[in-house]
């Protein structure tokens, strides 16, 4: 590997950072001390910082002496509601919030890069560092979007990573075009009649309207979306009832759906809301549908794909360098992003070890400067590359 050297020097402080952060973390949109230890850390750098861009938001730039383009680099701060089970000594100490996903990685890393970036004396174009709040499921790309983050601070480019449990260390992965799916998150609640559990001919009883339900929305997928064209659609939570003896009134079922392509995300949201109305009316009961629309289909443009590619093989190697990577089922805010700026979303692999979201997660402190190496070196490349194109003209 041809990492940065500097910011290998300093790999033990991204370490400490990094651990600090894991052990205080914050869920969405109150990522207060995780903001104000990055804007503390960006300022003793010398790096402009503005702040509550998306309630906690941190946006750092970094004015090269070089005329160039501006490329902007984004890591996500916030943690999950969950317990963690590591054991570590760095574990959580906020019971019930946990970084099992590496959020406390990625935003080391790209301090890591910014540290490096804000030294050096060459650096071509504008760098803008983007430290997003709730990535989580709240929104915090649109949420930073709406608040003017590209008005204030447009970009020619933009690129995010995220560490990958159980690939090579060190491999970066990357794939043109559609890379993460859309997700929806759904309810469905079934409003029928309670009545005595010893007399269920009394009853319109909802619980039985569910489970026929989440039998047919399984037929969906199976029997109405191309063979061809991927989707899946999760029951994840049934809610009915609250005594051994009582046919309630309603029962709720909620889950997920992830889809490729527009017109498959349409279709399974129209199979849903029919099936559901007619299911629960051929019982006698009635049916309401709310659909939460969570994240976009993340698309990476291809050209700044490619040129991610090339700086990726530059530094770990073409044996650690995987293009045209599959598509992953999971979903990802940076897809708003995205929508706005040309860019790239890349992977890092980091080893052997439980998945995102597992109460035994942890990331691994080896990918830091390895993180944050591709980070630095994507601003410097593209932030001088049209300066290149321009000179080879």
């Amino acid at each position: 590997m041809k990492l940065v050297p500097e910011i290998q020097s300093y790999a033990a402080d991204l370490t400490a950072i990094r651990r600090d952060l894991h052990a205080h973390p914050e869920i969405g949109f109150e990522e207060h001390r995780t903001a104000d230890r990055v804007a503390e850390l960006l300022e003793s750098w010398g790096v402009t910082v503005h702040r509550a861009i998306g309630t906690t938001g941190v946006v750092g730039v970094i004015n090269g002496v070089k005329p160039g383009r501006t490329i902007g680099l984004r890591a996500d701060m916030d943690a999950l509601p969950m317990t963690e089970a590591t054991g570590a000594a760095h574990a959580s100490t906020r019971p019930g919030v946990f970084h099992g996903c590496g959020h406390d990685g990625h935003t080391t890393m790209l301090l890591g890069a910014a540290r490096y970036l804000a030294q050096q004396p060459r650096l071509a174009g504008r760098v803008v560092l983007i430290f997003q709040p709730a990535e989580e499921g709240l929104g915090g790309a649109a949420r930073m979007i709406e608040e003017g983050l590209f008005d204030r601070f447009p970009c020619d480019e933009i690129y995010a990573l995220h560490n990958w449990p159980n690939a090579p260390l060190g491999q970066i992965s990357l794939k043109p075009g559609v890379a993460m799916a859309a997700a929806d998150s759904f309810d469905v609640v079934i409003s029928g009649r309670g009545a005595h559990g010893a007399q269920p001919q009394n009853a319109v009883d909802p619980v039985v309207v569910a489970a026929a339900l989440t039998q047919a929305l399984q037929t969906i997928v199976s029997r109405n979306v191309d063979p061809l064209r991927a989707a899946i659609l999760s029951v994840t939570q049934i809610h009915a009832g609250s005594a051994y003896n009582v046919i309630p009134d309603t029962a709720r079922l909620s889950g997920t759906i992830r889809t490729f392509a527009a017109e498959t995300r349409n279709l399974v949201l129209q199979q849903l809301e029919a099936l559901s109305t007619g299911i629960a009316s051929a019982f006698g009961a009635a049916a309401s549908v709310q659909i939460d629309p969570r994240f976009s289909v993340l698309h990476n443009s291809p050209a700044e794909t490619l040129a991610a590619l090339e700086i990726a093989r530059d530094l770990v190697g073409p044996d650690l360098t995987v293009v045209d990577a599959d598509p992953q089922s999971g979903s990802e805010d940076f897809a708003e992003m995205l929508a706005h700026v040309p860019g790239a979303y890349l992977l890092v692999g980091q080893g052997t070890g439980p998945a995102l979201h597992n109460p035994a997660y942890d990331f691994n402190d080896d990918i830091l400067p390895i993180g944050a190496s591709l980070l630095a070196r994507l601003a410097e490349v593209r932030g001088a590359a049209q300066l290149w194109c321009r000179r080879a003209g």
